[in-house]
């Protein structure tokens, strides 16, 4: 049976009516409602009574019909008098893969694993758009695709380095970026607004916004501003401290003048030896700027407030930590 023919089953058994009796028999309708047949659920094989199954099982032992699908897929309902319909189950994520972080929910790879198994996940396959490699900073990245059984295809990128995994995983890179794709395309199938805690580079990322909070006073010039006062009291001194305070304020020129230059030329040239960002990576940037709503004009302005530098000039690192905060913005 080919995978077309799987998916019209399975759309067709999701319409079907099933009916089970006080003695724990299920019956299902026929498409037009005019048949039963009779369905049972065994431990070695299940069983039915219509024509498809009795055509089909002969060929291939393992055959299910629409008409078990239906059972299958359905909750009996015990306290039944003589016959009452049953109700479909409903697909729901375990509250067990769900983690919370600094007051922020995560949700884990294996529940969205499972989820996406009761949705009827018919097919997933991952791809290696590139291989990590020193030209490319140890960049992986693959796709993976999800196709559900009634024909649904979901697509996603997921990328792994040494700097936004632990040291423990960046020994893996190839599996967690496989990791990662398939996580967010289960995501999207499962229609899951939460990142999967595998996609995380560390912990310290949900709260993020700390890091520079604590870092302002640091970069704060101002200590070196109240220093500047022993300049009024060498006034009061007159000639013998006018002279003294002049090396003392020497090392306010030298601050800015030789930290943000070497800075500069730093960066220059971590540039110029940075491999530039690979086709693999421009791709993944605008695949996931259009499933965020951004528009090329927002992409090329976040590329200059955050690097400093058009989208089309970012190396592969920078490339990368771009790619990370477009995911994070899920």
């Amino acid at each position: 049976m080919t995978a077309k023919e799987i998916q019209q089953r399975n759309i067709k058994a999701e319409q079907l009516k099933v009916l089970e009796t006080d003695d724990g028999k299920f019956f299902v309708e026929s498409g037009k409602g005019k048949v039963l047949y009779n369905v049972v659920l065994g431990d070695d094989r299940n069983t039915c009574t219509c024509g498809d199954y009795a055509i089909n099982i002969k060929k291939d032992s393992n055959f299910t019909c629409k008409h078990i699908l239906s059972v299958m897929n359905a909750i009996p309902k015990k306290e039944v008098e003589n016959a009452k319909f049953c109700e479909r189950s409903v697909p729901k994520l375990d509250e067990r893969f769900i983690t919370n972080i600094k007051g922020k929910d995560f949700v884990l790879y294996a529940g969205v694993l499972d989820l996406a198994t009761q949705k009827g996940l018919l097919k997933l396959e991952v791809e290696l758009l590139q291989y990590p490699s020193k030209e490319n900073g140890n960049e992986t990245i693959c796709r993976a695709v999800a196709e559900g059984k009634s024909g649904q295809v979901f697509s996603d990128i997921g990328d792994a380095n040494p700097g936004n995994t632990t040291p423990m995983i960046a020994k893996h890179l190839i599996r967690m970026a496989s990791t990662r794709a398939k996580g967010r395309a289960l995501r999207d199938m499962c229609n899951i607004g939460i990142a999967c805690l595998e996609e995380l580079a560390d912990f310290d990322d949900v709260i993020g916004s700390n890091k520079p909070k604590k870092a302002l006073p640091k970069k704060t010039a101002g200590k070196a501003e109240p220093k500047a006062p022993p300049i009024k009291t060498a006034a009061k001194t007159k000639p013998p401290v006018k002279s003294a305070p002049e090396p003392k304020a020497m090392p306010k020129q030298r601050k800015p003048s030789e930290n943000e230059k070497p800075k500069t030329e730093a960066r220059d040239q971590g540039n110029s030896s940075e491999p530039k960002m690979s086709l693999a990576q421009k791709k993944a940037i605008f695949n996931l700027s259009r499933r965020r709503g951004i528009s090329v004009e927002e992409l090329e302005k976040m590329a200059l407030d955050a690097y400093g530098v058009e989208l089309e000039s970012l190396n592969s690192s920078e490339a990368s930590s771009f790619i990370r905060n477009l995911q994070q913005a899920a």
